[in-house]
């Protein structure tokens, strides 16, 4: 990393993380939003409506038919969150930062504005509204990722990172329920962070590269407010530069991982094709979906779960969903101890083998370890004692800070850079038609014990993946005792 460039990366860096705490992953402080939701009387029958206004109760208790729609709504959200990271992403590899930037911003600023003004009659909007704003969060991910590559060997640590901000972003919804409970209305909160795109603009004109940011990175590596004081000259000699680099670690990767005789397969399993149809890439779908399936069911549900435990206690049901949304907020903390952990056993196998194996196995405890605390988070949540929740409101956070910061972990590492988009996005979308089998799962009722025992078994069938992976390396790093 080049000291000129440490300011700039810095301030990229900071912002970046800013983005996605404040923005990225709203959607899923859904269960705070929801209460508010609720409060206001959205979707509720008339008779309902009448009840809550003569009542001094802090949120009613809701009907199985406006759950529902609440859960629909949500399904849909967390559907197009995942599904349209594909287009997505194909147009961040195409058009590069600044184009997928306008576009999270335009998603973004329209389904702000459209909240503000929704009320009572034109509820039907937030089925607009929330997967807008879904798509508009994702995409800020995706663009703010690629800042990994600044810091060299701390690649993991930074995208978990993020991936952990991103979780952690639920948090700006418990912060505008708090708001709302002191009189603030939903208008003025979604007004503000409409307005807060004027920031995004900014931050994507003078902090962030048109481009893409390249790994490894050349040296005086300059981008946004930056390059424009720059000439021409330099511009090229740092493209060349960077060419150079890439060729030489192309070509260096090959003489690691293969003979003579063996190049030409390498070159195959660069394409984006080859990498979609390998088993790596389809077991790790299968992971992502399986978990992620659990951690959207158990969002989505968690009101009508606290509400049933709590007996429609209301001041008991929003202590535990403030409760939930604070735990949250500590996946920015959770995340980078994941990544951490890759990067440190990354660089210890490098010293063993190959760096191609060196990558694939550090990934291998991660994967295994994302299975074993979603099977804790399951087991917790399937006890019917709403005290417990404190411990399964934990193991989630920590569960699924870990399940995102491991998956774009394992696309930069398994994976060519270049197909990194397109591969985040496939994976994304494919485990997004999954998600929607959390509509049926609602409808047979969260407190299903049968719901419960086929998910947790699901997720324990998820060890193959890392246990798969782990022989994969093991055969990776005897190839060089075959070819000397």
């Amino acid at each position: 990393m080049a000291n000129r460039g440490l300011p700039l990366y810095l301030a990229t860096l900071l912002t970046g993380l800013l983005e996605c705490i404040g923005f990225a992953g709203v959607l899923f402080g859904w269960t705070s939003l929801l209460f508010v939701f609720k409060q206001e009387g959205y979707f509720a029958e008339p008779c309902e409506q009448d009840c809550m206004l003569r009542s001094n109760a802090t949120g009613p208790p809701g009907s199985k038919a406006q759950d529902e729609k609440f859960s629909l709504i949500f399904t849909l959200a967390s559907f197009m969150n995942n599904f349209m990271t594909f287009p997505t992403g194909y147009i961040f590899d195409r058009f590069k930062t600044t184009v997928a930037r306008l576009i999270a911003i335009f998603f973004y600023t329209c389904a702000t504005l459209i909240i503000a003004f929704t009320s009572v009659d034109t509820a039907l909007l937030l089925f607009l509204a929330m997967p807008m704003l879904a798509v508009g969060g994702i995409l800020f991910l995706i663009t703010n990722l690629q800042i990994g590559n600044l810091f060299g060997k701390h690649r993991s640590t930074i995208i978990t990172l993020y991936n952990g901000a991103f979780d952690s972003s639920s948090v700006v919804f418990l912060i505008i329920k708090l708001l709302h409970e002191r009189d603030i209305s939903l208008r003025a909160s979604f007004l503000f962070l409409s307005v807060c795109s004027v920031w995004h603009i900014g931050r994507t004109l003078l902090l962030m590269p048109q481009g893409h940011i390249p790994y490894p990175l050349p040296p005086n590596y300059s981008y946004g407010l930056c390059s424009r004081f720059g000439t021409r000259k330099e511009e090229k000699k740092a493209a060349e530069h960077e060419t150079k680099e890439l060729q030489s670690k192309e070509l260096s990767s090959k003489e690691e991982s293969s003979g003579p005789g063996q190049q030409q397969p390498q070159q195959e399993q660069r394409s984006f094709r080859s990498c979609a149809l390998s088993r790596r890439f389809i077991l790790h779908v299968v992971w992502l979906s399986t978990i992620q399936l659990w951690h959207y069911l158990f969002i989505g549900t968690l009101n009508s779960l606290l509400t049933s435990l709590a007996g429609t206690d209301s001041v008991q049901v929003s202590t535990f969903t403030n409760a939930f949304a604070i735990t949250q907020f500590f996946g920015v903390l959770c995340a980078p101890w994941n990544g951490m952990l890759m990067d440190r056993l990354k660089q210890k196998f490098q010293k063993e083998a190959k760096k191609t194996a060196a990558a694939l196995c550090s990934t291998v405890p991660s994967l295994a370890l994302t299975s074993l605390l979603c099977l804790g988070f399951i087991l917790c949540a399937s006890i019917p004692v709403i005290q417990l929740q404190y411990a399964t409101f934990i193991l989630q956070v920590i569960s699924r800070s870990f399940l995102y910061g491991c998956n774009a972990a394992f696309l930069t590492l398994a994976f060519p850079s270049e197909h990194f988009g397109k591969l985040f996005g496939l994976a994304m979308a494919l485990s997004a038609i999954v998600s929607l089998l959390q509509f049926p799962l609602f409808k047979l009722s969260p407190q299903n014990i049968a719901v419960y025992v086929s998910m947790g078994l699901a997720i324990f069938l998820t060890l193959a993946h890392p246990f798969l992976v782990y022989r994969e390396c093991r055969a990776e790093k005897t190839k060089p005792s075959v070819t000397p």
